[in-house]
């Protein structure tokens, strides 16, 4: 049993083997691993007694959980009308400039990765960008650096 089954089986014990279940092993396999690969969608399947296209088709609709690999620390820059009307774009050249990646790339060491996602539910207080869990908003160019240095250094 590889690693990952073992921590599955292990989710599956805590959180159940229900198709309610689906959504917060998910969750704890991308905390974990930081996306889901067919290998693991496979074992969530197998654990669950679900498709493993049911489990594909809900880790693919959600941004949150992604299918690709990403880096450690993902930043999703909000895409809605609103960020572009506070000017979104200079947020995403700022952070293009620090960690020299564009929308749908990682870092070569893998600690970043960032793109677009869709609205935050922060729009009354735009632009915004998601890290990992962590809602940042209001931003400016040099509020991003700030932002970004501290998790340079973690």
């Amino acid at each position: 049993m590889s690693n990952s089954e073992e921590f599955i089986s292990q989710l599956a014990d805590k959180h159940g083997r229900r198709r309610e279940s689906l959504m917060p092993i998910l969750q704890e396999v991308v905390d974990e691993y930081y996306f889901l690969n067919e290998e693991r969608m496979v074992n969530i399947a197998k654990e669950l007694d679900i498709s493993t296209a049911e489990v594909y088709g809900t880790a693919s609709f959600y941004s949150f959980l992604s299918t690709e690999e990403q880096g450690k620390h993902v930043i999703r820059v909000c895409q809605t009308i609103i960020c572009d009307m506070k000017r979104k774009e200079d947020i995403i050249e700022a952070i293009t400039e620090l960690i020299g990646i564009k929308p749908g790339e990682t870092t070569h060491d893998g600690k970043f990765s960032l793109e677009y996602t869709n609205c935050l539910g922060w729009c009354h207080e735009g632009p915004a960008m998601l890290i990992n869990d962590e809602p940042y908003t209001k931003l400016t160019p040099e509020k991003v650096k700030d932002i970004l240095v501290s998790y340079m250094k973690k």
